[in-house]
């Protein structure tokens, strides 16, 4: 039987993670879970392993609170060591985290084999901490799985072709995701009664090029409060980002709730008439759930949806975001296409870890 480590610390890497764990119960894969604890309260953490019905992790580092530096350099100690206990067959790594980054080097350095899920990826903006991650990933992982064929691209044009490493097209695990947890999302979020509106707009901010500057983050309150008078605009946000807005005495309109489980996003995104971002894994799931989506960032690792016409990119410019919301108010668009594998991203990865 195959041994293998996961290791997730962020809320996507729970998600992207159940998927490959129901295929590997499937294939009768051992798996361990290291949770490095990037992501450490309550709401972040803990109810995702619950609600994704992920098995509950071998190995909590507790790791969290601290400079890029000094998490990764503890995160690494930590998975080194339980890496030369277990003496998995492989390790898988997902996105683009510290928690990312730090597995990829603990397993490479020890010549285990590395397994990135969600390879290739490039926003080409290095002032990105995780695009620096995602790229030192990538360079030293043996089998990289690329959601997209311009992720593969991406990879050449790097040029991928000429290092021994395997590169496989595999569709994109988070809408295996979407696919199997709706119908559950149905039966336990009551997040709609929550909030009490039939009509709403969700929007996410997190990003530290928007929350710590403070011209970018009033000018996008500036246009959400704008957006607000015409349609109810609903904001989960991190209690950082709240006490920021305070301490600015920057006042939303809008309406603000605590941070929410995946299956009261799913039904929020399910719900919503359109949303606005600067999650890179939102913006997927507003395509997953037939939703026109306004992205907060200038660049986007998903360029397919904008090329489609799915995704507007407009940045912190509060003119760009009101003018793209009047554009998707009449915007009709066929949710329909296969960018992202429709569902079997998981099944192949899982396949092809065990054939390793």
């Amino acid at each position: 039987m195959k041994k293998i480590i996961t290791i997730v610390g962020a809320r996507p890497q729970f998600i992207k993670a159940a998927t490959l764990s129901r295929q590997f119960q499937i294939l009768g894969v051992e798996e361990l879970i290291i949770h490095t604890g990037q992501h450490f309260d309550t709401n972040m953490s803990d109810v995702f392993f619950d609600e994704m019905e992920i098995p509950k992790p071998a190995y909590q580092l507790e790791i969290h609170n601290l400079t890029h530096g000094a998490m990764t350099g503890r995160m690494l100690e930590g998975i080194e060591e339980i890496l030369i206990k277990e003496k998995p067959d492989g390790v898988v790594v997902y996105g683009d985290t510290n928690s990312t980054l730090a597995g990829a080097l603990a397993a490479a350095k020890l010549h285990i084999p590395l397994i990135h899920i969600e390879a290739g990826l490039r926003s080409f903006n290095m002032a990105m901490p995780e695009e620096i991650n995602r790229i030192l990933t990538d360079r030293i992982s043996n089998v990289l799985f690329c959601p997209t064929a311009t992720a593969v691209n991406n990879l050449k044009r790097e040029g991928f072709d000429n290092i021994p490493v395997r590169i496989i097209k595999n569709g994109d695990v988070m809408q295996d995701a979407a696919m199997y947890y709706a119908a559950k999302a149905e039966q336990k979020s009551d997040v709609l009664k929550q909030i009490g509106l039939s009509k709403f707009i969700l929007a996410t901010i997190h990003r530290q090029e928007n929350t710590d500057s403070t011209e970018n983050l009033k000018n996008i309150i500036d246009g959400l409060n704008e957006i607000n008078r015409q349609t109810p605009v609903v904001v989960p946000i991190h209690p950082r980002t709240r006490n920021i807005l305070a301490q600015l005495n920057i006042i939303p309109e809008f309406k603000l709730i605590d941070p929410v489980g995946y299956f009261d996003m799913i039904m929020l995104l399910k719900s919503c008439q359109l949303v606005i971002t600067d999650s890179g894994g939102v913006q997927k799931e507003a395509f997953f759930f037939g939703k026109h989506c306004i992205t907060l960032r200038e660049q986007t690792e998903w360029v397919e949806l904008v090329e489609n016409g799915f995704n507007i990119l407009v940045g912190s410019d509060s003119k760009k975001l009101k003018d793209a919301f009047e554009f998707f108010k009449t915007k009709k668009s066929d949710f329909s296409i296969n960018l992202y594998g429709k569902g079997k991203a998981a099944e192949i990865a899982a396949k092809e870890i065990v054939r390793l």
